[in-house]
């Protein structure tokens, strides 16, 4: 049974837990370095970056899992968490940072403010459909060759990528987490199995 570590500093925790479970994975939250012992990877819910970066910093979690990424540790970064795994972010505060653990350049609130919310069906290549929530969302404007696009969205101004991934990094623009459908938590713990073997 894997075990996935759930960021829980601020942000959507119980739903990726909810989610998880359903997959019959097992969730660990992580709120210090000990945490981090024995876990298969990590998600970075949503919620906001900025408080996420400095509580970070405060909890003493920033260098490891900078030191873990960095050796190709598996996290999943969704909506704030794909904005602290970019290694751009546009507009973004003077005191803003991230992991630069994805070749891509996000930019904060990309699909506008809260009231700005909406619900889309996004098509991942190959794999099928799913709702997507996006809230306060981060929109992707640039992307490397070595970042895989796994579905995109065109809001009116041509495809962006909602969904990618770059080796053992996955990153996502809107909340998976915030519906019953488990399958953008289901391929990054197809992954995490690919990885175990």
């Amino acid at each position: 049974m894997r075990r996935v570590g759930v960021l829980a500093l601020q942000g959507d925790v119980r739903e990726h837990f909810a989610t998880l479970e359903n997959l019959g994975a097992t969730p660990e939250k992580v709120r210090r370095v000990t945490d981090l012992d024995g876990l298969d990877g990590l998600i970075i819910p949503g919620g906001e970056s900025t408080t996420i970066s400095h509580l970070l910093v405060t909890s003493g979690l920033r260098e490891p899992l900078q030191d873990l990424i960095s050796g190709g540790f598996p996290v999943f970064g969704t909506c704030a968490g794909l904005i602290m795994l970019a290694d751009e972010v546009l507009d973004g505060r003077s005191d803003q940072w991230s992991f630069g653990a994805l070749n891509v350049s996000v930019r904060r609130n990309g699909y506008g403010r809260q009231i700005a919310s909406f619900e889309t069906p996004i098509v991942l290549e190959g794999r099928g459909t799913v709702l997507g929530v996006f809230i306060r969302a981060p929109r992707i404007l640039r992307w490397g060759n070595d970042v895989e696009v796994i579905a995109s969205h065109d809001h009116g101004d041509g495809e962006h990528p909602v969904l990618v991934r770059q080796d053992s990094v996955w990153g996502c623009s809107f909340h998976p987490e915030l519906t019953s459908d488990v399958l953008v938590h289901g391929l990054f713990l197809d992954a995490l199995q690919e990885a175990l073997r």
